[in-house]
C-alpha cells in the first residue's frame, strides 16, 4: 500500500520530534531582544541561526535580509510547484526582554522541559511558531522531495519592538513576498487542545510621561505639605484613566465599532470558565475581574479598549528615605479596537496627561509607536481549508477567536499585497506566560499545530490562484 505525501510527512514527524525540538531549543538559547537598538549582535546571530534551520529543512534562496535602521529578517522559499498557489508564512525570531531574573524558575535562555512544557524566552513567542512550519515543510521535503504548493517563509527580527521598519520593508520587497494567502504563527489557541483561528487583533497606542515638581529631592518633614509630590500628581492623572469598574474613560471609546448581534452571540458561545481563567492569569484570591460587566470576558479582551500602566517609577524602595522626590515617570498604553484610530488615541493620551496632572507641575509626554487593529470575516476557501486542517491536526473542530494583543505585521501586509486572506494560527495558550517570566510552550500542542500545518499545505494546494 502506497503512503500518501501527507501520510509520509506525518510519519516522518512522529519519528523526528526530538530533532525539531532540539532545533527549537538552539534558537531559544540566542537572546535576540529587539528592544535593543540596532545593530544587535545577538539578533544577527538569531537571524543567521534561523537561516541555517531553513537551509537544513530544504528551503532554497535562504538569506538574512538587512534593512537600514532595523533588525535583520531571515528568509527562505521553495517555489518548485508550477501552477500551484503560493503561501507566505510569517513568524518572528526576536524576543521580549527576559524580565526579572529572580522570577525565573530556570534561566530564560536555557530551555528546560518540565511537565510537558518547554520553558525559555521565545520558546512559544514566536520561535515555536517558526519551527512549526519549518518542521512541517521539512517533513514533506525529506519524504516526498517536494511540497504540495509554493512556500515563502519570512521571519521578522523586530516584531516585539513594534516592527518599526516594516512599512519600508514591505514597499521594497512587495514583489518578492507576493503570494495567494498569508499564514501567521504569532497567535494563540483559546486553550490547550482547542484549535483556534484568530480573526481580530487589537491595536496599540502608547506614551511615556514624566512629571517634575522640584529641582532636587527635599526632606518630606521639612517641606511636605506645601510642596507638591510629583508621584502623587502622576498617580492622580493615571487614576482618571478608568472608572471604579476598571473601564477606560469615555473619551477613549471614540470610534469603537459596536459588536453585531451575531458577533456577540459567537462570543457568548465560546467556552469560558471563570475559575480557570483566574487561575491561568494567576489572580490573587478575592481579586475582581475588571471592565464592562455587561460584556462577556472574551469581548472585553478582544473588542473593547483598555489601558495598562506598563511601567511606573520614581525611586527604588531599597535605599529610599523620607523625601519628596523630584519627578515621576510612567509608560502608558491603550489597546485600541476596530473603528478606532491609534494616532487619535495617542493624541488623547497626550492631552490627558498635559491637562489632568494637577498643581501646575511640569509635564513632558512622548509618543511611542502605534499599531493598528485588524479584523477579518473568516469566509472563503482559505478559511475553510484552515478549519479542515486544524480539525485533522487536533482531532476537534476549530473555533474563531480574537486576540487582545497586536501584530503590526498583519494589516499592512494584507493591504500591501492586495487584500489577500490572512490565516492566524499559532500555538500560544493562556498559561504560556508570553512576555512574562517563565514563558513556556505546551509541547503536545506544538506537535498538534505542526501536524495541522502538514494538512494545511495540502488543503491550500487546491485553492484557486489569485489573478
Amino acid at each position: 500500500m502506497t503512503t500518501s505525501p501527507v501520510g509520509a510527512a506525518l510519519d516522518h514527524l512522529e519519528a523526528s520530534w526530538d530533532r525539531y525540538l532540539d532545533q527549537l531549543k538552539a534558537l531559544v538559547r540566542i537572546p535576540g531582544v529587539s528592544a535593543e537598538p540596532p545593530p544587535s549582535e545577538a539578533l544577527r546571530r538569531s537571524a543567521e541561526a534561523t537561516k541555517t534551520v531553513l537551509e537544513e529543512a530544504g528551503f532554497k534562496g535562504c538569506e538574512v535580509i538587512e534593512f537600514p535602521g532595523g533588525h535583520p529578517y531571515a528568509y527562505g522559499e521553495w517555489l518548485d510547484a508550477p501552477g500551484a498557489p503560493t503561501v507566505l508564512l510569517y513568524g518572528h525570531h526576536d524576543v521580549q526582554p527576559p524580565g526579572r531574573p529572580e522570577k525565573w524558575i530556570s534561566p530564560p535562555y536555557e530551555p528546560v522541559l518540565r511537565d510537558g512544557r518547554l520553558y525559555g524566552r521565545g520558546a512559544v513567542d514566536d520561535k515555536a511558531g517558526v519551527m512549526m512550519h519549518v518542521a512541517a515543510c521539512a517533513a514533506y521535503l525529506r519524504t516526498s522531495g517536494k511540497l504540495p504548493l509554493n512556500v515563502k517563509l519570512i521571519v521578522e527580527g523586530e516584531e516585539e519592538a513594534g516592527s518599526n521598519s516594516l512599512a519600508a520593508f514591505l514597499e521594497k520587497y512587495r514583489v518578492k513576498l507576493a503570494a495567494d494567502v498569508i499564514v501567521l504563527t504569532d497567535t494563540a489557541n483559546l486553550d490547550v487542545g482547542i484549535p483556534s483561528l484568530t480573526v481580530s487583533l487589537r491595536g496599540i497606542a502608547a506614551v511615556k510621561v514624566e512629571v517634575e515638581a522640584i529641582a532636587q529631592p527635599l526632606h518630606s518633614g521639612m517641606w511636605g505639605g506645601p510642596v507638591p509630590d510629583p508621584v502623587m500628581a502622576l498617580c492622580r492623572a493615571i487614576a482618571e484613566l478608568t472608572d471604579a469598574e476598571g473601564r477606560i474613560a469615555p473619551k477613549f471609546w471614540e470610534g469603537v465599532t459596536p459588536l453585531t448581534a451575531e458577533e456577540r452571540h459567537d462570543l457568548e458561545a465560546l467556552p469560558f470558565d471563570e475559575h480557570e481563567f483566574r487561575a491561568q492569569a494567576g489572580m490573587v484570591p478575592g481579586a475582581k475581574l475588571t471592565g464592562d460587566p455587561a460584556m462577556p470576558v472574551w469581548g472585553r479582551l478582544w473588542r473593547q479598549p483598555n489601558v495598562t500602566i506598563i511601567a511606573l517609577e520614581a525611586r527604588n524602595i531599597e535605599g529610599s528615605s523620607n523625601q519628596i522626590v523630584e519627578s515621576a515617570r510612567a509608560r502608558v498604553s491603550v489597546r485600541v479596537v476596530p473603528g478606532q484610530s491609534p494616532e487619535r488615541v495617542a493624541d488623547l493620551l497626550v492631552e490627558h496627561f498635559r491637562t489632568r496632572v494637577p498643581w501646575g507641575l511640569a509635564v513632558r509626554v512622548e509618543r511611542e509607536a502605534t499599531a493598528g487593529w485588524w479584523v477579518t470575516k473568516p469566509e472563503g476557501p482559505a478559511f475553510e481549508a484552515a478549519a479542515r486542517a486544524l480539525e485533522k491536526g487536533y482531532g476537534r473542530k476549530a473555533v474563531h477567536i480574537g486576540a487582545g494583543g497586536s501584530i503590526p505585521f498583519v494589516e499592512p501586509f494584507a493591504r500591501v499585497l492586495g487584500g489577500l486572506p490572512a490565516l492566524l494560527m499559532g500555538v500560544e495558550d493562556p498559561s504560556c506566560n508570553a512576555h512574562s517570566e517563565n514563558e513556556s510552550l505546551h509541547v503536545d500542542d506544538w506537535k498538534r499545530g505542526t501536524r495541522s500545518a502538514v494538512y494545511l499545505y495540502d488543503e491550500l494546494s487546491r485553492l484557486p490562484k489569485r489573478k
